[in-house]
């Protein structure tokens, strides 16, 4: 089966990304969110991404505008599916809001289209039953800043069709990405499992005030030579991802720590409109966090 038509469903950080990505290698792209809002938030995140294309690859406008020809946005789930023979879902980190998703979406997409999660803690299994085809969903998780940090891990479940992996392994490299194969179910895949830790021991360093943000972000970078610490990487996959994973580990465990810390991100954070790098402010402040300073790093 060759994908012509894709449909990315949610337009937040890395849907963005997804959808524009996918248009600049030449796919039409429709992008589905529950409102025309967040629609307008995710025109004005694709149009930011122009500088880093041309930047990071050489992009002419030309090229770039022929992307926005490519892109077609909609708040109706079937008109978003019609023509989809691939719909990559990349609503929030929440198991009942991608349940309810994949039901809905199972009633409009049709009988050939593909799906595939973007999620980066969940498994495929979770989902696999409400939407209506197993055998054609798996999942499909992109590194934030899809162009520069271009791995694509695709991992199948028990019963996702052998032909169905091969095809979206396939799409993966038709728009630019190394294709991560993942021949079992792992919760993080294999980017996360090694990230997710890292970033929960930071948060975990904070909560229970060993350390400031600006100390450990230190730590890592001096002691890794990373040109990032923990901190600064949630600004770019966004704090309310990160509150998503930590308040679903706070509800399914009882953890006072996980209660803490989701309590801290909302509280200090989410509900003052600082989500990250995307909204100017996170745990830094954005364009120039202090992190890129020339003094950072030294006493």
């Amino acid at each position: 089966m060759d994908i012509k038509q894709i449909t990315v469903a949610g337009s937040g950080v890395l849907g963005s990304q997804i959808a524009f990505q996918a248009a600049y290698k030449g796919f039409q792209v429709a992008v589905y969110d529950i409102n025309d809002e967040v629609l307008e938030k995710s025109k004005n995140r694709m149009k930011q991404l122009e500088a880093f294309y041309q930047r990071d690859l050489d992009a002419t406008p030309e090229e770039l505008q022929e992307v926005y020809n490519r892109l077609f946005y909609s708040t109706n789930l079937g008109k978003a599916t019609e023509k989809a023979d691939l719909v990559i879902e990349a609503i929030p980190e929440v198991v009942q809001i991608k349940r309810d998703f994949y039901q809905e979406l199972a009633k409009v997409a049709p009988k050939h289209t593909i799906f595939a999660t973007n999620s980066s803690t969940l498994l495929p299994s979770q989902f696999a039953e409400a939407t209506g085809r197993p055998e054609k969903f798996l999942a499909l998780h992109f590194a934030n800043e899809i162009w520069k940090n271009n791995t694509a891990e695709i991992m199948k479940h028990q019963t996702t069709e052998e032909q169905v992996f091969q095809t979206v392994i396939a799409f993966a490299k038709s728009i630019g990405m190394v294709a991560l194969p993942i021949q079992k179910e792992q919760p993080g895949y294999v980017l996360n499992s090694l990230l997710v830790p890292l970033l929960e021991s930071a948060e975990m360093l904070l909560v229970n005030e060993v350390a400031e943000i600006e100390t450990i972000d230190k730590a890592w970078m001096i002691g890794t030579g990373a040109p990032l610490g923990p901190f600064a990487m949630l600004d770019v996959i966004g704090i309310t991802t990160a509150y998503n994973i930590v308040k679903g580990k706070a509800e399914a465990t009882g953890n006072p720590a996980y209660i803490k810390l989701s309590h801290l991100l909302k509280t200090n954070y989410i509900d003052h409109g600082k989500l990250g790098r995307s909204t100017g402010e996170g745990f830094y402040k954005y364009p120039n966090p202090s992190f890129i300073q020339p003094d950072f790093l030294k006493n």
